[in-house]
Protein backbone atom coordinates (compact mmCIF):
# COMPACT_ATOMS: atom_id res chain seq x y z
CA UNK A 1 0.00 0.00 0.00
CA UNK A 2 1.56 3.27 -1.13
CA UNK A 3 0.00 5.50 1.52
CA UNK A 4 1.08 6.28 5.07
CA UNK A 5 -1.62 6.02 7.72
CA UNK A 6 -1.58 8.28 10.76
CA UNK A 7 -4.00 7.71 13.64
CA UNK A 8 -5.45 10.84 15.23
CA UNK A 9 -5.20 10.16 18.94
CA UNK A 10 -7.61 12.92 19.97
CA UNK A 11 -10.34 10.61 18.62
CA UNK A 12 -9.37 7.56 20.66
CA UNK A 13 -11.08 6.22 23.77
CA UNK A 14 -9.27 8.14 26.50
CA UNK A 15 -10.28 5.53 29.08
CA UNK A 16 -8.22 2.89 27.24
CA UNK A 17 -5.26 4.86 25.92
CA UNK A 18 -2.44 2.42 26.63
CA UNK A 19 -4.19 -0.66 25.27
CA UNK A 20 -5.38 1.14 22.12
CA UNK A 21 -1.93 2.59 21.42
CA UNK A 22 -0.29 -0.81 21.80
CA UNK A 23 -2.75 -2.35 19.34
CA UNK A 24 -2.67 0.50 16.84
CA UNK A 25 1.12 0.53 16.61
CA UNK A 26 0.89 -2.84 14.84
CA UNK A 27 -1.26 -1.34 12.08
CA UNK A 28 -0.44 2.30 11.50
CA UNK A 29 2.64 4.27 10.47
CA UNK A 30 2.31 7.27 12.79
CA UNK A 31 0.41 8.84 15.65
CA UNK A 32 -1.04 12.29 15.05
CA UNK A 33 -1.28 14.59 18.07
CA UNK A 34 -3.56 17.63 17.75
CA UNK A 35 -2.43 20.22 20.28
CA UNK A 36 -5.22 22.83 20.46
CA UNK A 37 -5.36 25.84 22.79
CA UNK A 38 -8.96 27.20 22.43
CA UNK A 39 -7.51 30.41 20.93
CA UNK A 40 -6.44 29.38 17.44
CA UNK A 41 -9.76 27.56 17.12
CA UNK A 42 -12.56 26.90 19.61
CA UNK A 43 -11.51 23.48 20.80
CA UNK A 44 -9.08 22.03 23.29
CA UNK A 45 -7.17 18.83 22.80
CA UNK A 46 -3.90 17.09 23.57
CA UNK A 47 -0.73 18.50 25.08
CA UNK A 48 2.99 17.68 24.95
CA UNK A 49 2.70 15.82 28.27
CA UNK A 50 0.27 13.40 26.60
CA UNK A 51 2.77 12.85 23.80
CA UNK A 52 5.53 12.24 26.34
CA UNK A 53 3.42 9.57 28.05
CA UNK A 54 2.72 7.84 24.72
CA UNK A 55 6.43 7.78 23.97
CA UNK A 56 7.03 5.64 27.08
CA UNK A 57 4.91 2.82 25.60
CA UNK A 58 5.46 3.19 21.86
CA UNK A 59 8.26 3.94 19.42
CA UNK A 60 5.89 4.76 16.53
CA UNK A 61 6.75 8.15 14.96
CA UNK A 62 4.63 11.02 16.26
CA UNK A 63 3.52 14.25 14.63
CA UNK A 64 2.62 17.22 16.81
CA UNK A 65 0.09 19.34 14.94
CA UNK A 66 -0.08 22.72 16.66
CA UNK A 67 -3.36 24.64 16.51
CA UNK A 68 -1.88 27.24 18.82
CA UNK A 69 -2.08 31.02 18.67
CA UNK A 70 1.30 31.71 20.26
CA UNK A 71 4.03 29.39 19.01
CA UNK A 72 7.47 30.01 20.43
CA UNK A 73 10.64 27.98 20.96
CA UNK A 74 9.58 27.02 24.48
CA UNK A 75 6.60 25.12 23.08
CA UNK A 76 8.60 23.68 20.21
CA UNK A 77 11.34 22.50 22.58
CA UNK A 78 8.69 20.92 24.81
CA UNK A 79 7.26 19.02 21.83
CA UNK A 80 10.73 17.87 20.79
CA UNK A 81 11.59 16.74 24.32
CA UNK A 82 8.24 14.92 24.52
CA UNK A 83 9.07 12.74 21.52
CA UNK A 84 7.75 14.52 18.43
CA UNK A 85 9.40 13.38 15.19
CA UNK A 86 7.79 16.16 13.20
CA UNK A 87 6.02 19.38 14.23
CA UNK A 88 3.38 20.90 11.95
CA UNK A 89 2.35 24.52 12.36
CA UNK A 90 0.08 27.17 10.79
CA UNK A 91 2.31 29.48 8.71
CA UNK A 92 0.24 32.57 9.51
CA UNK A 93 1.17 32.13 13.19
CA UNK A 94 4.91 31.62 12.65
CA UNK A 95 5.45 33.81 9.57
CA UNK A 96 7.80 36.24 11.32
CA UNK A 97 10.01 33.45 12.64
CA UNK A 98 9.42 30.63 10.17
CA UNK A 99 13.00 30.37 8.94
CA UNK A 100 14.36 30.54 12.47
CA UNK A 101 12.02 27.76 13.62
CA UNK A 102 13.08 25.62 10.68
CA UNK A 103 16.76 26.05 11.56
CA UNK A 104 16.12 25.16 15.20
CA UNK A 105 14.13 22.04 14.28
CA UNK A 106 16.88 20.93 11.92
CA UNK A 107 19.39 21.19 14.78
CA UNK A 108 17.12 18.92 16.82
CA UNK A 109 16.66 16.45 13.93
CA UNK A 110 12.88 17.02 14.01
CA UNK A 111 10.84 17.42 10.83
CA UNK A 112 9.26 20.73 9.82
CA UNK A 113 5.62 20.68 8.76
CA UNK A 114 3.22 23.38 7.57
CA UNK A 115 -0.58 23.13 7.77
CA UNK A 116 -2.80 25.04 5.37
CA UNK A 117 -6.42 25.88 6.19
CA UNK A 118 -8.92 25.47 3.32
CA UNK A 119 -9.10 29.21 2.60
CA UNK A 120 -5.34 29.72 2.39
CA UNK A 121 -3.91 29.82 -1.15
CA UNK A 122 -1.47 27.07 -2.03
CA UNK A 123 0.97 29.60 -3.49
CA UNK A 124 1.52 30.86 0.07
CA UNK A 125 4.20 28.20 0.52
CA UNK A 126 6.36 29.35 -2.40
CA UNK A 127 8.84 31.42 -0.30
CA UNK A 128 9.63 28.46 1.96
CA UNK A 129 8.47 25.33 0.10
CA UNK A 130 12.05 24.07 -0.10
CA UNK A 131 12.17 23.83 3.70
CA UNK A 132 9.03 21.77 4.28
CA UNK A 133 9.18 18.08 5.18
CA UNK A 134 5.40 17.75 5.29
CA UNK A 135 2.55 19.83 3.89
CA UNK A 136 -0.69 19.17 5.77
CA UNK A 137 -3.79 20.17 3.80
CA UNK A 138 -6.91 20.57 5.91
CA UNK A 139 -10.07 19.37 4.17
CA UNK A 140 -12.32 21.03 6.78
CA UNK A 141 -12.06 24.28 8.74
CA UNK A 142 -10.12 23.82 11.98
CA UNK A 143 -11.98 23.44 15.26
CA UNK A 144 -15.47 22.32 14.27
CA UNK A 145 -16.57 18.69 14.49
CA UNK A 146 -18.91 17.05 12.00
CA UNK A 147 -18.11 19.28 9.03
CA UNK A 148 -18.57 18.11 5.44
CA UNK A 149 -15.54 17.43 3.29
CA UNK A 150 -14.49 20.45 1.20
CA UNK A 151 -14.40 19.32 -2.43
CA UNK A 152 -11.72 21.80 -3.50
CA UNK A 153 -9.27 19.74 -1.42
CA UNK A 154 -8.58 17.57 -4.47
CA UNK A 155 -7.48 20.59 -6.51
CA UNK A 156 -5.33 21.80 -3.64
CA UNK A 157 -3.54 18.46 -3.42
CA UNK A 158 -2.91 18.50 -7.16
CA UNK A 159 -1.51 22.02 -6.85
CA UNK A 160 0.78 20.84 -4.03
CA UNK A 161 2.03 18.02 -6.27
CA UNK A 162 2.61 20.46 -9.12
CA UNK A 163 4.58 22.86 -6.93
CA UNK A 164 6.66 20.01 -5.53
CA UNK A 165 7.52 18.65 -8.96
CA UNK A 166 8.22 21.99 -10.61
CA UNK A 167 10.51 23.13 -7.80
CA UNK A 168 12.06 19.76 -6.89
CA UNK A 169 10.82 20.07 -3.33
CA UNK A 170 10.66 17.05 -1.05
CA UNK A 171 7.59 17.40 1.22
CA UNK A 172 5.01 14.69 1.84
CA UNK A 173 1.39 15.73 1.26
CA UNK A 174 -0.86 14.91 4.19
CA UNK A 175 -4.66 15.23 4.42
CA UNK A 176 -6.53 15.95 7.64
CA UNK A 177 -10.34 15.94 7.97
CA UNK A 178 -12.97 13.44 6.77
CA UNK A 179 -10.36 10.88 5.74
CA UNK A 180 -12.56 7.83 5.17
CA UNK A 181 -13.61 5.42 2.44
CA UNK A 182 -15.81 8.01 0.72
CA UNK A 183 -12.74 10.02 -0.21
CA UNK A 184 -9.67 7.72 -0.13
CA UNK A 185 -9.58 6.97 -3.83
CA UNK A 186 -9.78 10.54 -5.10
CA UNK A 187 -7.43 11.82 -2.40
CA UNK A 188 -4.86 9.24 -3.40
CA UNK A 189 -5.34 9.79 -7.11
CA UNK A 190 -4.91 13.53 -6.53
CA UNK A 191 -1.50 12.84 -4.99
CA UNK A 192 -1.89 12.55 -1.21
CA UNK A 193 0.86 10.63 0.59
CA UNK A 194 -0.44 10.51 4.18
CA UNK A 195 -3.98 10.00 5.49
CA UNK A 196 -4.85 11.13 9.00
CA UNK A 197 -7.64 8.82 10.12
CA UNK A 198 -9.79 9.64 13.14
CA UNK A 199 -13.43 9.20 14.06
CA UNK A 200 -14.95 8.41 10.66
CA UNK A 201 -11.97 6.61 9.16
CA UNK A 202 -10.81 4.51 12.10
CA UNK A 203 -12.38 4.65 15.54
CA UNK A 204 -16.01 4.38 14.42
CA UNK A 205 -15.40 1.16 12.52
CA UNK A 206 -15.66 -1.08 15.58
CA UNK A 207 -15.56 -0.93 19.37
CA UNK A 208 -12.82 -3.55 19.04
CA UNK A 209 -9.85 -1.35 18.13
CA UNK A 210 -8.02 -4.19 16.38
CA UNK A 211 -11.01 -4.82 14.12
CA UNK A 212 -11.36 -1.09 13.55
CA UNK A 213 -7.72 -0.78 12.50
CA UNK A 214 -7.89 -3.78 10.18
CA UNK A 215 -11.09 -2.49 8.58
CA UNK A 216 -9.50 0.92 8.09
CA UNK A 217 -6.44 -0.55 6.37
CA UNK A 218 -8.54 -2.89 4.22
CA UNK A 219 -10.63 0.02 2.99
CA UNK A 220 -7.59 2.15 2.23
CA UNK A 221 -5.95 -0.71 0.36
CA UNK A 222 -9.12 -1.32 -1.64
CA UNK A 223 -9.42 2.33 -2.66
CA UNK A 224 -5.74 3.06 -3.38
CA UNK A 225 -4.52 0.19 -5.52
CA UNK A 226 -3.13 2.61 -8.09
CA UNK A 227 -2.75 6.35 -8.62
CA UNK A 228 -4.75 6.44 -11.81
CA UNK A 229 -7.81 4.40 -10.80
Amino acid sequence: MGIKVSASLMCMDLLHIASQVQILENYIDEFHMDIIDWHYCKNMALAPCFMKAIRTISSVPMEAHLYVDNIDMDLIDLCCESGANIITMPPEIIDRKLFHIHRELKKRHVGFGISLNPSMPMDAIIPYGHLIDRLLILSVDPGFAGQPFIETTYDRIQKAVQLREENHWHYQIEVDGCCNEKYYQRLYQSGADVFIVGGSGLFSKSKDIEKAAQTCLDLIKKETLCRNG
